[in-house]
């Protein structure tokens, strides 16, 4: 199977693309810089190859005549949603980086179709905080979504390549949990815990769903090779834990104190809204619906899956 990547040079894209190209698949990722795909993923690997094709942001141009009818198709593109304070303008950039590449993958499904082609899969991606806030009890993936920024977003994130299931394609939505791997959130979390600084956030009795990376990408491509699988997964560990479980796990990971929490009225003093629906807030993702699929986790507790990100690093 042909896997086309839109976002394969970022931190799941990229390890989705690795891992495929070990299986020996070709992965093709469409970019506006063909030179930061070589950069981040090499070109031309012994057993499969990774294809840049240029990319416009908003259409299939360039791309879509990769499109077979054994083609998995990969939406993961879309800006950072904790990269910083939620400016208007940075607000504005996160939901329509969204937007335009579902629009793009929805052209490119459009001019394959008119050739009489449709992939075999469509993935894709969203976020557990299409939940909104939600308190510690499972939610699994019939839950409706919440009214924050995050979760409107999410929403029209998923909603963006809807249409693809009208033209008869299989499609996947991954609602996805903090990524733990090197890079990503952990990373901005290990200089204050590898000084003894770290601590839950605010009252620390928020969830905090996570999964490793060797999973996200894992499950990604499990769910594209499973005929059956369709609709939206929650991609999140089995195990649950709380902001606090979660601190105290990452200062035993690096043998260090992690008590001091990070108080709420200061987190939403540096950081506004992005802290108050990001950091202070969260949801207990069920597992049950990908688990129910067959899928193994690698790393299905947090101590493993940290154990495994540190070592990475």
């Amino acid at each position: 199977m042909r896997t086309i990547i839109l976002g394969g040079t970022g931190f799941i894209g990229s390890s989705l693309a690795r891992l495929l190209v070990s299986r020996g698949t070709e992965v093709v990722v469409p970019s506006r810089r063909p030179e930061k795909v070589a950069a981040v993923l090499g070109l031309g690997a012994p057993h499969a190859r990774i294809v840049g094709a240029p990319f416009d942001g908003r259409t299939g141009a360039g791309w879509a005549e990769f499109i077979t009818a054994e083609t998995a198709v990969v939406n993961l593109a879309g800006e950072n949603i904790a990269g910083g304070r939620w400016t208007p303008e940075v607000m504005g950039r996160i939901e329509q980086s969204r937007l335009l590449a579902g629009a793009a993958v929805m052209d490119a499904l459009a001019r394959a179709a008119s050739a009489g082609i449709r992939p075999a899969v469509l993935v894709q991606a969203s976020a557990v905080g299409y939940y909104g806030a939600r308190g510690a009890e499972p939610v699994d993936e019939s839950a409706a979504p919440g009214d924050n920024f995050s979760a409107r977003v999410s929403k029209a994130w998923e909603a963006s390549t809807a249409g693809a299931e009208a033209l008869g394609v299989r499609r996947v939505v991954v609602r996805t949990s903090m990524v733990l791997g090197r890079g990503g959130a952990l990373a901005q979390m290990l200089p204050a815990f590898r000084l003894g600084l770290g601590g839950p956030l605010g009252a620390g009795t928020q969830m905090v769903p996570f999964i490793h990376l060797d999973d996200e990408a894992g499950a990604i491509a499990h769910l594209m090779q499973k005929a059956d699988a369709f609709g939206p997964y929650n991609l999140a560990a089995p195990e649950a834990v709380d902001s606090r479980g979660f601190a105290r796990a990452l200062g035993r990971a690096l043998g260090r104190p992690a008590f001091l929490p990070a108080p709420a009225f200061a987190l939403k003093l540096l950081l506004g809204q992005m802290a108050e629906e990001v950091l202070l807030s969260g949801v207990n993702a069920s597992a049950a619906r990908l688990l129910s699929t067959g899928y193994a986790f690698r790393h299905p507790t947090l101590a493993g899956a940290l154990e495994a990100a540190l070592a990475s690093g």
